[in-house]
């Protein structure tokens, strides 16, 4: 530890968290919702849509809804349906999509035949997971990982197949990360649009064949390059278990995936959203994929350093929430960013105490950088210095992703050339300052230890006020980014429904015993 923080203060922290994250779990335990319903029928093997364009997921999901029945869950029924009637998942799915078929009508089935005809298709589901993780560590081992700070840059251009040029393209120009910026407002769509799409605003529908599409792509620049690429989406919203199962089968690396931030800047109902991230990361977990936390966007809404603190305050609790899902270490990219007003007197220097704070307190996690947003300026040459700047805060305090700053931040989606530009940048205060952080120290008492030690400070009293609140009264209270949310309002709350005693979501139980026994693939996250 480089800034000779309070270790008990970190410790209580922790301990704080770790408690907000019981009580947030004793909820999530009791319900399920409409998401994640559907994403076991998608693990099991639904897929498509009906004549009118809707998701069968979504049509299984809403006929046992308007039954009263979902609290079953809807692998009960799907294995009562293929019990009964000898059909498989799928052909269950467009039957019941054709009025063929009543899905939620097969109660005399036992429940243990039910599972058991289930059996092999959730194997082979989970199979699939595997043999995706296992060879992310095959070309990890044959190709070259990256050396961190790992240079993240997104692609957003509305088509996918455009996308596929920009992202070669960076890659080919020295990008390791490429992030498919999802289509303004995706998050609050309560489906999971089909196929390939060529139109979008702001960004590129998250479908399960634009993963596919992108991932093909990017392997193929890999092996041109001899550079590992990795790719990532975001998992988040009112879909987000079904965008982690569709990143799990398409092999994403890295899925945004943040306990609080659908509530907080979606008003995506929290209870919905509670559940929901539970599940999602349990399949990141076990796909080997990286979350990255959301941290960076409370500084958007709140003055960057007058609101360090939360950002810990939520590192600890998304890192608290994470474990509970059966993310590693190594797993669980906290989020942060370099967004101090640059008219700020040592303004550098408070922004390498929060860095190299976050490195000290998560000394074994993937952070994750963020660039300056929110004073970018039109004045591209001190736009070009700024994000320098940020580069080079974060090589010397050892980020492990950096997203590269673009020159026309928030004028447009970025072009080639800046892309190439911010990429330019980067490597060369990354090769320039490789080993910087190793031969500074931090002066006793100086304004970059004091400074990490006071948010540390109000973190611990964020933490204990939220631990004896609890996290949904916190939220309620304006704690996190001045924003206020209600336990029983935003979107998705008619999605969330108690759970029956005789409840079956095959992929919560099995997933964890999997976990517990070692059954994931670690190398490829070294």
């Amino acid at each position: 530890m480089k800034l000779n923080l309070d270790t008990d203060k970190i410790a209580r922290c922790r301990e704080c968290a770790s408690d907000i994250a019981d009580e947030v779990m004793k909820g999530v335990e009791r319900v399920t919702t409409t998401a994640i319903e559907r994403t076991v029928l998608r693990l099991v093997g639904v897929d498509g849509v009906d004549s009118a364009g809707v998701p069968l997921p979504n049509v299984l999901v809403d006929m046992l809804r308007e039954a009263g029945r979902l609290g079953d869950g809807a692998a009960c029924h799907m294995g009562r349906a293929v019990a009964a009637t000898g059909l498989s998942p799928q052909a269950i799915a467009d039957k019941a999509a054709a009025g063929e078929l009543d899905f939620a009508s097969f109660d005399d089935v036992e429940d243990d035949r039910a599972r058991a005809v289930l059996e092999d298709a959730i194997e082979a589901s989970l199979a699939r997971i595997e043999a995706n993780a296992a060879k992310r560590c095959e070309l990890i081992e044959k190709l070259d990982p990256g050396t961190e700070p790992l240079i993240y840059v997104i692609v957003a251009t509305g088509n996918i197949y455009e996308d596929v040029g920009q992202a070669q393209s960076a890659a080919r120009s020295g990008a390791d990360i490429i992030a498919v910026i999802r289509s303004t407002a995706q998050s609050l769509l309560d489906y999971v649009p089909y196929g390939a799409t060529t139109e979008g605003f702001g960004g590129t529908f998250a479908t399960q064949e634009n993963f596919r599409i992108m991932r093909k792509a990017l392997d193929e620049v890999s092996l041109e390059t001899g550079r590992y690429i990795r790719l990532v989406n975001y998992c988040s919203g009112l879909c987000m278990p079904e965008i982690a199962a569709m990143g799990a089968m398409e092999r994403l690396d890295m899925m945004l995936n943040d306990s609080m931030y659908g509530i907080l800047f979606r008003d995506i109902n929290m209870k919905r959203t509670f559940a929901d991230q539970h599940f999602s990361r349990m399949l990141n977990a076990y796909a080997g994929i990286t979350i990255n936390t959301g941290e960076d966007n409370y500084l958007t809404t709140s003055d960057a350093y007058e609101e360090a603190h939360i950002v810990l305050a939520s590192q600890f609790i998304n890192e608290a929430l994470a474990y509970r899902s059966g993310l590693p270490d190594e797993q669980i990219g906290l989020g942060h960013a370099f967004e101090i007003d640059p008219a700020t007197t040592n303004g550098f220097l408070y922004e390498v105490a929060q860095a190299q704070m976050a490195r000290d307190i998560f000394p074994n996690k993937p952070l994750k950088y963020m660039p300056p947003t929110k004073y970018m300026t039109g004045d591209i040459f001190k736009g070009y210095l700024m994000n320098g700047m940020f580069n080079l805060a974060g090589v010397m305090t050892g980020q492990s992703i950096q997203l590269l700053g673009m020159l026309t931040e928030a004028v447009h989606t970025p072009h080639i050339h800046d892309r190439y530009l911010a990429i330019r940048n980067a490597k060369y205060v990354f090769n320039n300052a490789r080993n910087l952080g190793e031969e500074i120290t931090f002066k006793p008492g100086g304004i970059v230890e004091s400074r990490a030690q006071q948010v540390l400070n109000k973190a611990t009293t964020t933490l204990e006020q939220a631990r004896e609140t609890g996290l949904m009264a916190a939220i309620e209270d304006g704690v996190f980014a001045g924003i206020s949310r209600t336990p029983d309002g935003g979107r998705g709350l008619d999605g969330v429904v108690e759970r029956n005693p005789e409840y079956w979501n095959p992929f919560a139980e099995e997933i964890p015993a999997r976990l517990t026994r070692g059954g994931r693939c670690s190398s490829c996250r070294k």
